[in-house]
């Protein structure tokens, strides 16, 4: 075990070492002059030196000055890099069990004696993705909505609970559809930042999405999209991008919260570390909430030399899913193959 304090210009590690050899210092003093009380005074100084250097450091620790992250040409932080969410969003943006898999089916009622019937009170993985095993299952998360409260209207609540049955045929990541926003940012896939003074670019793995940051006067857009018309704006060291023009055709997560074309999105990027941006969001859509919400987490920086989004054309992963039903024309002879 190490701490490394500082209560002087100069950092002191206090370590396992540091507590064995105060005592054994009092032992051998003790054992060389028979003043066992000597002993005891070195071992009670020792402890106390101890004491308050992790005190000190505990008392640095929250005077720490605030970040101050690099700058760009024109003296704005420098948000460029690789960047990635680390957490179970995805799954649901609200805390969550660990359960066998998102598309699910109750559990038969227990039979027969205690003891000999099946042990398992759980819910059951539905059979189209049974085979995944424990591959298909969904890890427990904290959640990041704040309160972890998405306040419903009550169809909406509802039409929630349908998403959750229906997930196989209704989560448009499944069909690789593009992400929206802000589910893009915490999908487990990273994303560049492309940082220019008028735009800045965002290039998501999953699909190939990007979408362009407008820090210019840039308009109105000329239709809703999935990735929506994003305009930004620095307020200090933070960069606050205001999100419109949606269409209703994204989700939240997998655990079906979704929204209508009225959605409306402000996010925050601000730096808070070398290696880590705090990511907020509001979320307001006055024809499915009664209220705005909020989430936030922290967005990591990908550090290694050869960091970089690949490539992640999840389309044609797809085409059988979807368009298997209509056959595939061999393009060599023009056949058509059910």
């Amino acid at each position: 075990m190490s701490l490394r304090v500082s209560v002087s210009p100069w950092p002191v590690e206090v370590t396992a070492w540091t507590f064995t050899n105060i005592f054994n210092a009092s032992n051998v003093l003790s054992m060389n002059t028979g003043d066992w009380l000597k002993g005891a005074l070195i071992a009670s100084a020792g402890a106390a030196v101890v004491a308050a250097l992790w005190w000190g450091a505990a008392s640095t620790a929250g005077q720490a000055p605030a970040f101050k992250a690099p700058r760009t040409a024109d003296g704005k932080p420098d948000l460029n890099g690789v960047w990635q969410a680390v957490n179970t969003a995805n799954y649901d943006i609200q805390a969550h069990p660990a359960r066998p898999a998102l598309a699910i089916r109750p559990a038969p009622a227990r039979s027969g004696a205690p003891g000999l019937g099946r042990a398992t009170p759980a819910d059951l993985p539905a059979v189209p993705v049974i085979a995944l095993g424990a591959a298909g299952g969904v890890p427990a998360g904290h959640g990041v909505v704040e309160g972890d409260e998405i306040p419903y209207q009550p169809w909406a609540a509802a039409r929630k609970k349908e998403n959750v049955d229906n997930w196989l045929t209704r989560d448009p990541e499944i069909t690789c559809h593009m992400p929206g926003v802000p589910r893009a940012t915490y999908m487990p896939y990273p994303f560049q930042v492309l940082q220019g003074t008028d735009k800045i670019l965002i290039a998501y793995e999953f699909a190939g999405a990007t979408r362009t940051i407008h820090m210019d006067a840039a308009g109105s857009s000329p239709s809703d999209t999935w990735m929506g018309w994003s305009r930004g704006r620095w307020e200090d060291d933070t960069l606050v991008v205001d999100v419109t023009n949606f269409n209703d055709q994204t989700w939240f997560d997998r655990a079906g919260n979704f929204h209508s074309e009225a959605l409306h999105v402000v996010e925050r990027y601000t730096p808070a570390s070398p290696y880590h941006l705090m990511y907020e969001v509001t979320i307001e859509d006055p024809k499915v909430f009664t209220r705005p919400w909020k989430m936030s987490m922290p967005l990591y920086r990908r550090f290694e030399t050869d960091a970089q989004v690949l490539e992640y054309k999840c389309v044609e992963f797809v085409e059988e899913l979807m368009y298997g039903h209509l056959g595939i024309r061999d393009p060599g002879t023009g056949q058509l193959n059910k």
